[in-house]
């Protein structure tokens, strides 16, 4: 008898295998970077094919198989839920591919999947261009941070203090080369 996982998560992709199976890449709340399969979600009649949507945030349930995570059951949250804007998306795509280029493995990280959910419960309410823009610098600062990729830098110390507030967006405006440089001189010190 397997023992069974409940926990949120977001689906930061997915892909295909066999004729009717899908594999997720998951950022959950309780087990960090979890990559799953769910058998025949791809037949019309499967009940996961609609809450299985990539970039969704979900109720999920897993079971450890013998080589890899399988998905029992998943529902909807009803957050997250206007992401799909074309000006959001794409700056919601880009914060994911870093996710799955960052997050390694099996290490739950709950303060960075609550200060995710955060910076995109703001993503999706952001309007103007310059808006998307400085939440998603933020976001990515505050995900470097959480990894460890950050040190103390005074300029950024508001940037990347707990919770995730609104107000951080119009603040960035006055530091955002220095906090782009910031973003930059990280993301090349990952080598990844």
């Amino acid at each position: 008898m397997h023992h069974i996982y409940h926990t949120e998560g977001i689906i930061l992709g997915s892909g295909n295998f066999g004729e009717t199976g899908k594999y997720y890449a998951i950022f959950t709340r309780g087990l960090g970077m979890i990559y799953a399969s769910a058998q025949g979600v791809r037949k019309m009649s499967s009940k996961l094919r609609f809450v299985l949507q990539d970039f969704s945030y979900i109720k999920i349930d897993f079971v450890r198989g013998k080589d890899f995570w399988r998905i029992t059951s998943a529902s909807k949250t009803n957050k997250l839920q206007n992401l799909s804007r074309p000006e959001i998306f794409g700056v919601f795509v880009n914060i994911s591919k870093l996710l799955k280029r960052l997050l390694a493995g099996e290490d739950p990280n709950e303060i960075l999947f609550i200060d995710l959910l955060n910076g995109l419960s703001i993503l999706e309410k952001s309007k103007a261009k310059d808006e998307l823009r400085n939440v998603e610098a933020i976001i990515v600062l505050r995900i470097l941070n959480n990894l460890g990729y950050i040190g103390g830098n005074e300029i950024l110390k508001d940037f990347i203090r707990s919770p995730f507030e609104e107000d951080l967006i119009f603040k960035i405006s006055e530091s955002r080369a220095k906090i782009l440089h910031q973003i930059n001189k990280a993301l090349k010190e990952t080598h990844l």
